[in-house]
């Protein structure tokens, strides 16, 4: 009889543990899929530096532009993400796959000039998305962001 209490006790205790072990995990998704401000954006427009502040997070380790807005059910309007290449590459090319945010993806070179988009980006889509441009950064902003801001290719890039 002693023994069975034992054993009762102990298997209480380690679904207690096993509980707290998943709400780490939890805390720590939620943690990798939060927002980091890393960095402010303007665009200019015309030698005329736009009035609107993008908070930008960045991504720039190997594992920051593999996951980009992946899991994100939603982001503020004055929000994005700059992914920075090392060097200017042929032909960037991204997918929305698990991606729930509709995105407009602006390619710039190396100049932070804007050279090309892919505006309003399917979510969860897993077709690639391509640059026709060489570019060595891209912008993701919330779709509908460059058409209310009337960018434009040739139009740059600040960062404060």
């Amino acid at each position: 009889m002693q023994k069975l209490k034992i054993l009762v006790v102990l298997n209480v205790i380690s679904v207690l543990f096993s509980c707290q072990t998943d709400k780490n995990r939890e805390t720590d998704l939620t943690q990798a899929f939060s927002f980091r401000k890393d960095t402010l954006l303007k665009f200019v427009k015309d030698m005329d530096t736009l009035p609107f502040t993008f908070e930008i997070e960045l991504a720039q380790s190997v594992y920051q532009k593999e996951t980009g807005l992946m899991h994100r059910k939603q982001m503020k309007a004055n929000r994005g993400m700059l992914f920075i290449y090392e060097n200017q590459r042929e032909r960037q090319t991204f997918y929305m796959k698990n991606t729930f945010i509709p995105l407009d993806l602006i390619y710039l070179n190396s100049e932070l000039e804007i050279v090309d988009f892919n505006l309003d980006t399917k979510p969860l889509s897993e077709d690639y998305i391509s640059s026709e441009i060489p570019s060595m950064f891209v912008l993701e902003l919330n779709a509908g962001q460059v058409n209310q801001l009337t960018i434009k290719k040739g139009d740059q890039v600040v960062l404060k």
